[in-house]
């Protein structure tokens, strides 16, 4: 049975903007501030990292638009460089990446609501695992359910974050004097190492934009929606972004956002006195809900997409025929993703395999190149604007970041790697194996 096509532009721009902002951007800007000695790079490397992912989301929109089907990336790395590809992905993404990142946001969630209701660590995993059950719930009854759920709770976030940006400038405590030195003391030279540590912070706070790929078989009018959807929501999660970067510089300056382990809420408590911390921290428990949402919304489709070519088990192929979504795939996720969140590792396996994923970014961006020459004549609604020079950028920034990771990270990233290819049986078996078919 197939999966219905009844996501607008609305929905699939709040599953982008939702799952993009979470806890990063409250917490973030104090990292960054700490690579420099200046206020004016601190602001220009989230100007990079904004444009760098503007030009992922320019060259994978042309891709959703094309190919506008359940699955994303897996489609498009299927399609450009065989089926092993596209499964590798998306045994990384449907079994670690994915509920690893839903259970480190769970627990997010659960400690935070702990400024408000004292939790020990094992109340504090037992809130995360009913977060996401709770979610999961929510996304059972179906595709529209699960989206004006998405759609509330990001536009409550994005209220959040403006007023955060409009309280750091019109209300008392902040000064033009804090942005002082405007530009730090060093040689240009000696600012190119801690810049580019610093993007791979940025880079990986807007990471989230191809969320909305993996319903592409849910959206009305795909070869409209899909490309706006991608370019509109990358927008304004940037102007949110440098809007917050600038914020908070101009009410704490640039020492005191360096040393602080929240910045967010030290800049409110400044401008709003002791109830600052209480808003800030009911904004950062509506982000993290509102992008654990996006994530389980759009992660089962992955699977989904898998098992209708025969390459996932054939329960995963299975949609409600009430509701229309695959909701056995739901209903797994949430138990697996509970499993991590109990058991505390997902952030070991979220590290283990975080670099993988702009791995795919930039084999994606790859394939925008690579199709462009195999297949000149296929139907692309929506062509990447700057091509090709906006696939090259992106691919050069992935390339320094899986790079970076590795040399830094060496253990952990051959951890990765090998987690990866343990799917590849699992790969062969099913191959041998005939389609599930729709609702098989």
């Amino acid at each position: 049975m197939p999966l219905r096509r009844e996501l607008g532009l609305l929905d699939a721009t709040m599953i982008n903007v939702g799952t993009i902002i979470g806890s990063s951007i409250f917490i973030v800007p104090a990292a960054i501030a700490a690579a420099f000695t200046g206020s004016a790079p601190t602001i220009l490397v989230w100007i990079a990292g904004a444009l760098v992912s503007l030009c992922g989301a320019l060259s994978i929109a042309e891709l959703s638009a094309a190919m506008p089907e359940a699955g994303g990336q897996y489609v498009y790395l299927e399609k450009a460089y065989g089926p092993v590809w596209g499964y590798l992905y998306g045994w990384g993404a449907a079994v670690i990446i994915n509920p690893a990142s839903i259970a480190a946001v769970a627990v997010g969630f659960a400690t935070y609501l702990g400024f408000f209701i004292p939790m020990g660590p094992g109340a504090i995993k037992l809130v995360a695992v009913a977060s996401i059950l709770l979610l999961t719930f929510l996304n059972y009854f179906g595709l529209r359910t699960g989206a004006i759920t998405q759609n509330v709770l990001t536009l409550v976030k994005i209220a959040a974050v403006v007023g955060l940006v409009l309280a750091c400038f019109l209300l008392p405590g902040g000064q033009f004097s804090n942005f002082e030195p405007l530009w730090p003391a060093e040689s240009l030279g000696a600012l190119i190492s801690p810049f580019g540590v610093a993007m791979v912070g940025v880079l990986f706070a807007f990471d989230g934009w191809i969320e909305v790929t993996y319903v592409g078989s849910e959206v009305k009018d795909p070869g409209r929606i899909l490309p706006r959807s991608i370019i509109l929501s990358t927008l304004i999660v940037a102007l949110l972004y440098v809007g917050v970067s600038i914020g908070v510089l101009y009410v704490l300056g640039q020492t005191a956002t360096a040393h602080s382990n929240l910045v967010a809420a030290d800049a409110m408590r400044v401008v709003l006195g002791s109830g600052g911390a209480a808003l800030i921290t009911i904004a950062v428990l509506v982000s993290t809900t509102g992008s654990n949402n996006g994530m389980v919304f759009t992660a089962a489709r992955i699977p989904y997409a898998m098992a209708e070519e025969g390459r996932f088990p054939r329960w995963a192929a299975r949609v409600h025929p009430r509701y229309q979504a695959p909701n056995v795939v739901l209903v797994v996720q949430g138990i697996w993703c509970a499993i991590l969140a109990l058991s505390g590792t997902y952030i070991q396996l979220a590290g283990y395999v975080v670099f993988v994923s702009f791995l795919f970014y930039a084999l994606s961006s790859g394939a925008v190149l690579l199709l462009r020459r195999r297949e000149p004549g296929m139907d692309r609604p929506y062509r990447a604007w700057g091509y090709p020079v906006t696939p090259l950028v992106f691919i050069a920034f992935s390339v320094y970041l899986i790079g970076n990771t590795v040399l830094a990270e060496p253990r952990d990233s051959a951890i990765g790697i090998g987690l990866l290819l343990a799917g590849l049986p699992i790969f062969w078996y099913y191959r041998r194996r005939p389609p599930a078919g729709a609702g098989g």
